[in-house]
């Protein structure tokens, strides 16, 4: 089993995506962020479904229809870098 990291930018866009469907249901918004959460511990089985990333050296989680979460993978560790809402432009273009 890898050891799963959760970087602050992903804990920051955790929060942020449950802040803005909490202004609209609340209850939806904490069963959401849970239900990310608890796919994100799952990682740590190198058997459990990811794809590979946009970004080269990333892989991707479908946590839900809606939301992707962004990951770095090592023989150790999973990284856990960020949530992007599936329409998001990722990466972003500058």
């Amino acid at each position: 089993m890898k050891k799963v990291i959760r970087h602050e930018s992903y804990r920051q866009s955790l929060r942020e995506l449950s802040a803005h469907v909490a202004k609209d249901n609340p209850k939806a918004a904490a069963k959401l962020r849970i239900n990310i959460d608890d796919q994100v511990t799952q990682l740590a089985d190198p058997n459990f479904p990811r794809k590979l990333g946009r970004v080269k050296g990333t892989h991707e989680l479908v946590a839900h229809p809606n939301y992707i979460v962004i990951v770095e993978e090592n023989a150790k560790t999973v990284t856990v870098l960020l949530v992007v809402h599936a329409r998001q432009q990722w990466p972003q273009q500058d």
